[in-house]
């Protein structure tokens, strides 16, 4: 093989071109090309790092090609553009992405192999970018994927985060944060666009003038500047022409290097400037408890908006149109209110760098652009002290206590006397110290204002939205989130992916709601049987993983009970723990009892600041010392963490679930991602009526779905009345059992301390209801119980819960953005 490798990588006449060509010797031929030149290495002393890098550039290749021609057709016609400002972004690793939606898999795999090498080798290989959280960049992601997919022209805008938040190790039972450097080895998918650069002002001073035409005009004068940088990743569309632009700005110093502090021998000081102006983009949500934290965070937020407004301005103006019709060409998203400070960032470029006149600069803002909300977690809302703001921002405090004004004074107009009412609609908080509303700014300055499932959009009209619903009702309205089939399921689960394609054909990779037809196969005995064999296959493999990175060993054959999302009290991952120590005691009183076979799998971060979310990674962790050591159990209960859980381990974990927990109290969860791709993957769902859950089921239906727990009403209805907690603890024996036992040391080395904030938060005020849901939520999982026990039910209700997962195809969610909000005509897809 060694000598195969060494063929020369030279283009024979007539051959395809080895930027573009698809053929296998192509391919091979081209991979030898890039590892000469560009890792300049040969390949007896190539490393698989060396290997898969020059991979990743043969696949860019082909993705710039489409890139260059969906560039080229965007110049020639007039259309609609998508800015798409988000501060998190968690695409995953590009590679196989690339390879599938290029539709050269076959190729490229026996390309690889003909060089002597694997595949599966070569994708390990790739960091995962550290551009996000949780589901929030998720959800960006797939959005980013779809709009490739849809043919519609889109950038999408965020940060070029030097490291990510954090690799999540355990030691002891505890979360340790590793420094995520996930750019160490270079990043083959980016490109810098060196002359594409923006000055982005902070601090300082404002001053007034009176221009040539006698008209009074605001000059801003930061006392510090840096500069963005573009760095350009092409997300590929599914076998589409098309290809959509992932921006992200990396922040540098104006001026790196400061010769006359080094001449004098102040040699940090000489750098100081370049240190100070990176550290913007070096790290992924700073810990902002401290001030300087806080500082940072909101200096991150408006330097990655206006780099991005910047953008926008100039691609408008290189096309030849206008600036009074910039929101006639662009139509700017705002995911989250992270990017908010966009409303006061683009009124300030065009009053004051345009010099357009407020009434003309605010029209345009306002129907620019539209707010997406995530949250119903008040606290979530994000605010920021007025004397930070005023000192970061002079220039947009000015702003935004304008749009306050004129807003104000349209409240004041509508309902005289109605002081309450100006309070609550207020961009500016004046109890305490005073804060900024970022989700205020952003409902005043967008044109309409969306929730991201059902009942998360009517719960944001009766609760933290309510007085802007009340004033604007026509703002609002709901597009449920979807994920993207193409790395969610035909990525992440090949083996399923393909037993649907044989039946039913491959249009449903990029026409999701194809999959209804696996419903005329749901009685075949073969297909079912086929079924089975993916998922204990997927199961085998994701029990390889777990020995490897935990040294713990599961069973295939038990049910896989799995919860993987970020680690929240509200998430409810210790509600999860309760059924398990329910299921132990049980087992240790009566050692003969039936009860199906489970492994319990867990997976999230904490963020370091959240110590009781890091108390319940320790729980679970002391809860398995203890059962997964216990011969009463032995064969029947097994609990497992896994570590770092993130988009490379979930495309591991989904294909491998049996049962998908989620499991949070009624109205806090705005959507969730995670039970979709549970769902596509086949997995059955146990959860309450929250977020997409209600949808899912929904669509599934409700015999296909374990549903328990109180609703949003009885919720409500509960807290009003007056919860105690520890009523439902007196009255439970077996709750009472298992919470005596948790605070008797049993899962701590004897140690009574170490559970107790957790037990006094749960017999105290538990404010989210775990105790309240603890008993439906154990008649649900004896239902669950039950059904697997008859595996030609529970098959059949995995095949209906994936025929019927359609509508949570993120290509459907943004065809209801173009259509309901951006006003954008997505191009032809693939039949």
């Amino acid at each position: 093989m060694a000598d195969e490798r060494q063929f020369s990588a030279t283009q024979a006449p007539g051959c395809e071109d080895d930027r573009t060509g698809t053929s296998v010797e192509t391919l091979r031929r081209a991979i030898l090309d890039h590892l000469y030149y560009l890792q300049g290495k040969v390949p007896t002393l190539a490393t698989h790092n060396d290997w898969y890098m020059a991979l990743a550039y043969v696949v860019r290749d082909r993705i710039m090609g489409r890139w260059i021609k969906a560039v080229e057709t965007l110049e020639k016609k007039e259309t609609r553009m998508v800015g798409y400002l988000s501060a998190e972004y968690l695409p995953g690793p590009h590679l196989l992405n690339g390879i599938l939606n290029l539709g050269i898999c076959d190729q490229v795999r026996q390309a690889v192999k003909k060089l002597g090498l694997d595949l599966e080798t070569l994708v390990e290989q790739e960091e995962e970018p550290g551009l996000g959280n949780g589901g929030l960049g998720r959800l960006a992601a797939c959005y980013v994927d779809s709009l490739a997919t849809l043919r519609i022209p889109a950038v999408a805008y965020g940060i070029r985060y030097e490291y990510g938040i954090f690799q999540q190790k355990i030691k002891d039972g505890r979360q340790v944060e590793v420094t995520d450097k996930w750019l160490r080895w270079g990043n083959p998918w980016e490109i810098e666009q060196a002359e594409i650069i923006f000055d982005v002002g902070f601090g300082g001073r404002i001053e007034s003038y009176h221009d040539s035409q006698g008209q009074y005009q605001v000059r801003w004068i930061p006392d510090r500047v840096v500069k963005g940088v573009a760095y350009d990743t092409p997300i590929p569309g599914y076998r589409s022409d098309s290809v959509s632009l992932l921006r992200l700005w990396k922040a540098e110093a104006v001026e790196s290097f400061d010769f006359q502090a080094f001449n004098v021998g102040d040699y940090y000081g000489a750098v100081q400037e370049k240190i100070s102006s990176e550290t913007i983009s070096k790290v992924l949500y700073p810990n902002d408890e401290p001030a300087a934290g806080k500082q940072l965070r909101l200096a991150q937020q408006y330097f990655f908006v206006s780099c991005s407004l910047q953008d926008m301005i100039r691609i408008h103006l290189l096309s030849g149109h206008p600036l009074d019709s910039f929101h006639e060409w662009f139509a700017i998203q705002l995911n989250d209110t992270h990017p908010s400070i966009a409303v006061a960032e683009l009124m300030r470029l065009l009053v004051d760098e345009y010099l357009m006149g407020w009434e003309e600069a605010w029209e345009i803002t306002r129907r620019t652009f539209s707010y997406t909300n995530h949250t119903l977690l008040p606290e979530a809302l994000e605010k920021w002290p007025l004397p930070l703001f005023r000192q970061l921002l002079p220039r947009h405090l000015e702003i935004i206590f304008e749009i306050n004004r004129r807003f104000l004074d349209t409240i004041r107009a509508a309902f005289p006397g109605d002081d309450g009412k100006l309070a609550h609609l207020s961009l500016i908080d004046e109890r305490d110290d005073k804060y900024v509303r970022m989700a205020h700014l952003a409902c005043v300055g967008s044109h309409a204002i969306n929730g991201v499932a059902g009942i998360h959009t009517e719960l944001l009209k009766k609760t933290v939205l309510r007085d802007f619903y009340e004033l604007t009702p026509e703002k609002f309205l709901n597009v449920t989130n979807g994920v993207t089939p193409r790395r969610w399921l035909a990525l992440s689960n090949p083996d399923l992916g393909r037993l649907i394609t044989s039946r039913i054909g491959d249009r449903w990779i990029s026409h999701l709601e194809d999959l209804r037809e696996l419903e005329n196969h749901v009685d075949d005995p073969d297909f079912v049987r086929q079924w089975r064999q993916v998922k204990r296959r997927n199961k085998q493999n994701l029990a390889a993983v777990l020995r490897e990175r935990t040294k713990i060993i599961v069973d295939p054959d038990s049910l896989f009970d799995i919860q993987v999302k970020r680690i929240h009290e509200y998430k409810r991952q210790h509600l999860n723990v309760l059924h398990m120590l329910t299921l132990y005691l049980r087992l240790k009183k009566d050692p003969k009892m039936a009860v199906t076979p489970r492994t319990f799998i867990f997976g999230g971060k904490a963020a370091p600041g959240y110590l009781m979310a890091k108390l319940i990674i320790r729980l679970i962790h002391g809860v398995a010392a203890v059962v997964n050591n216990d011969a009463d159990v032995a064969g029947r209960l097994k609990v497992v963490f896994f570590p770092n859980f993130n988009v490379k381990n979930g495309q591991r974990v989904y294909p491998a679930a049996d049962l998908s927990e989620q499991i949070s109290m009624a109205g806090k969860e705005a959507s969730g991602t995670g039970n979709m791709k549970f769902s596509m993957n086949g997995a059955l769902t146990i959860g309450t009526l929250d977020g997409a859950n209600v949808e899912i089921l929904e669509e599934v239906g409700r015999e296909n779905f374990f549903l328990f727990g109180l609703t949003v009403d009885e919720v409500y209805d509960l807290k009003f009345r007056g919860y105690h907690p520890r009523h439902f603890y007196n009255s439970n024996s077996e709750l009472r059992e298992v919470i005596d036992l948790l605070a008797s040391g049993h899962f701590s080395n004897g140690d009574r301390n170490l559970f107790q904030p957790l037990i006094h938060s749960l017999l105290g005020h538990d404010e989210y209801l775990l105790l309240a849901d603890y008993a439906s939520y154990l008649e649900a999982q004896g239902q669950v119980d039950l059904v697997y026990r008859d595996q030609e039910q529970w098959t059949r209700m995995s095949i209906l819960n994936v025929a019927r997962i359609g509508r949570f195809s993120s290509d459907r969610s943004i065809g209801e953005y173009c259509k309901r909000i951006w006003k954008v005509e997505p191009g032809e897809r693939r039949r």
